[in-house]
């Protein structure tokens, strides 16, 4: 049996405030094979960037982390700040959300992949850092390289500063690509552009990709598998395509329901009710029950377990009671 690139067990991230530590993140598990894709789905606050950059040794230090963290059969969960910089950029890259704040302004765009290149292979000479630089361009459809190697961020549209980003994260050929919401406030042609680079990525060089994203879309056309977060805590895991067809989560159900459909012409958009819990006020029981039409009494009391059911795992008192059809309508 293959074991997982990237296999996360048990990964609990705490953050301390006035009133203590507080569990942004509890008990997430979910792998990663090599070349393949999974996405991350959930709202905002979720713990869906928490947990990746876990994974890439990225949070604060006073922030608590636990569980275990494997890549490529290593436990780098606690690794060494030296043994985790080997490996960022090289083996595993990220990225991330905000294309605009993730390049420097006052560096060229060429500089920039340069830099990457550069501290991962320290022998190329100038001629081949820019021409592997150059090539990066081409790879992320950059039109013109050659002219836009010395042009800054600001010279770059929305789409193409993604695509530079892309490009740097990619520039060492890593193993696993962790992309952080990399459509959005993009508009759909540069949206399908994007995916469009993530599959040729992933076809060309096998490399395997997590998605953190809102968008179910998206997962639906790159994904194979998915993980749906919820308050810091995964509620259904599995292949993407029965997930979406059969969905055993009210969250996950409400999550599908939410997205706008060309052959629906009601005027009616479906939306979750209430707002996802804070920090400081998570229920006792079932994390999405004050937002559940379908919560009973259990629910109120505990918090349920991950059970599989067929190809998928769901933490639900009633998922082995409801049906696609009840999860699928408005509850009374």
């Amino acid at each position: 049996m293959n074991l997982p690139l990237l296999d996360i067990r048990g990964l609990a991230v705490t953050i301390p405030t006035r009133d203590g530590e507080r569990a942004a993140v509890s008990n997430v598990d979910f792998s990663v094979q090599r070349g393949e894709v999974v996405g991350l789905v959930g709202e905002s606050g979720s713990g869906k960037s928490l947990s990746m950059l876990a994974v890439m040794g990225l949070l604060p230090r006073h922030f608590g982390i636990s569980g275990s963290i494997r890549f490529d059969g290593e436990e780098i969960c606690g690794a060494s700040e030296r043994r985790l910089r080997a490996l960022r950029g090289k083996r595993i890259a990220m990225v991330f959300q905000d294309p605009m704040t993730a390049l420097n302004p006052v560096k060229t765009i060429g500089t920039q992949i340069v830099e990457m290149v550069r501290l991962h292979n320290p022998g190329l000479s100038r001629r081949e850092l820019r021409a592997k630089a150059l090539s990066l361009l081409e790879a992320v459809a950059i039109p013109a390289p050659e002219r836009r190697f010395d042009q800054y961020p600001h010279e770059f549209s929305g789409g193409m500063r993604q695509r530079v980003v892309i490009a740097i994260a990619i520039a060492n050929d890593p193993d696993l690509l962790i992309a952080d919401e990399p459509t959005t406030a993009l508009d759909v042609t540069i949206q399908a552009q994007i995916v469009e680079i993530f599959a040729r990525l992933r076809e060309e060089r096998g490399m395997a990709i997590v998605l953190i994203t809102h968008d179910l879309g998206l997962v639906a056309g790159l994904a194979d598998r998915m993980s749906v977060l919820y308050a810091g805590r995964v509620t259904e895991r599995g292949p993407v395509e029965p997930l979406f067809a059969t969905p055993r989560h009210p969250y996950t159900a409400s999550l599908l329901a939410a997205v706008p459909s060309i052959d629906d012409v009601s005027e009616h958009l479906h939306a979750i009710p209430g707002t996802p819990p804070s920090l400081a006020d998570r229920p006792p029981g079932c994390p999405f029950e004050p937002r559940c039409g379908f919560a009973v009494s259990a629910c109120r009391m505990s918090e349920p377990d991950l059970v599989r059911f067929d190809r998928s795992v769901v933490a639900c008192h009633r998922a082995g009671e409801l049906s696609l059809a009840t999860l699928m309508r408005e509850p009374a």
